[in-house]
């Protein structure tokens, strides 16, 4: 299962996330994180942003990235919209 955690964020708070889930997606494939980003930039009515050098860095490193106004055509109306992988537990554990 392939989760991507949106967040809108705004003077460092919550104005609004949502959980972005697929039942048969890889966490390392690209179009998992395609197909999640814009879901969740359609479930957000925001446009899709662009996926800058940071963006990749910030994703390979750490499983999240930001997108900040620089990364959008238009002007937005929040700080930051955040997304971030959210990582199965049951694969992670170590037994």
């Amino acid at each position: 299962m392939y989760r991507l955690w949106g967040k809108i964020m705004i003077d460092s708070r919550f104005r609004s996330d949502y959980v972005f889930e697929l039942e048969d997606g890889d966490i390392a494939s690209p179009s998992s994180l395609k197909k999640g980003l814009e879901f969740l930039t359609l479930h957000f009515d925001i446009e899709m942003p662009m996926w800058l050098s940071d963006n990749e860095k910030d994703y390979a490193r750490f499983r999240k990235t930001r997108f900040y106004n620089d990364h959008f055509i238009e002007t937005i109306d929040f700080d930051y919209f955040e997304i971030e992988v959210i990582e199965d537990k049951k694969k992670t554990s170590k037994n």
